[in-house]
């Protein structure tokens, strides 16, 4: 399977301060990536970086064709969805206002509209809430609409951080069920920083450990998971 995303080399700096150290890894087309690591190893970094937010050097290149440089509008132009860490809901805007922002780059109104429908089946209950002011959702429902947003932009790639932050473990492993049917039935491929690892390894299938801002480990998602050693060192459990 060829790579949708490949990362060499990635620095990132925050001012003068490097926050990456020559990253590199790869997502297949088609699967779910997850990057594990304490607090401050680079996560959430990286997902910035992949989206020119902060300042990089390095390579990114999406299908082939090189992003780093791009302008983050740009970037989400050529296919790649952020749901960022706070979920980034437009608070005062209804639950279908939110949406249909997200769509505002696209032309094809009748495939908007299809998504729009595909939102609903995957979250039902934002159907229920649609003209609901999104600031009062719960924080389930504003992660539901978060997905939901990123997926109007009609993404081959989403980039998701730390989607169940904050979250009752039941309202988690219904957004994970949903992830993993997005995945599989919309065909959008995954990079998935989670602070979960136990859940992000159920989820993904090959998974990448940073320390530091320099990736440490990687191999198949079952491998890290069954690696004891890794466990220990670097994911805590």
């Amino acid at each position: 399977m060829a790579a949708l995303l490949e990362v060499e080399g990635l620095k990132a700096f925050y001012g003068q301060t490097q926050a990456l150290h020559g990253v590199s890894f790869s997502l297949q087309a088609g699967g779910i990536t997850t990057l594990l690591g304490a607090n401050g190893a680079g996560k959430t970094t990286t997902l910035r970086a992949i989206c020119n937010m902060v300042r990089t050097q390095g390579a990114i290149r999406l299908d082939g064709q090189p992003i780093g440089g791009m302008a983050t509008e740009e970037v989400v132009r050529k296919g790649v969805g952020h749901v960022p860490e706070g979920r980034g809901t437009f608070t005062n805007l209804s639950v279908e206002e939110n949406l249909r922002v997200a769509a505002l780059t696209r032309r094809d109104r009748q495939a908007v509209g299809r998504d729009l429908d595909m939102v609903f089946e995957y979250f039902p209950i934002l159907k229920e809430r649609v003209h609901q002011q999104a600031g009062t959702l719960s924080g389930g429902e504003q992660q539901m609409l978060a997905i939901s947003r990123a997926l109007m932009l009609s993404p081959r790639l989403m980039l998701l951080d730390e989607p169940s932050f904050g979250l009752a473990p039941l309202i988690v492993r219904e957004i994970f069920r949903i992830m993993r049917r997005i995945n599989e039935e919309a065909k959008v491929s995954m990079l998935l920083v989670e602070q979960n690892a136990a859940l992000a390894l159920e989820l993904a299938d090959h998974a990448y450990v940073l320390e530091t801002g320099r990736v440490v480990m990687s191999g198949k998602a079952s491998d890290v998971k069954n690696d004891e050693a890794i466990r220990k060192s670097y994911l805590g459990y």
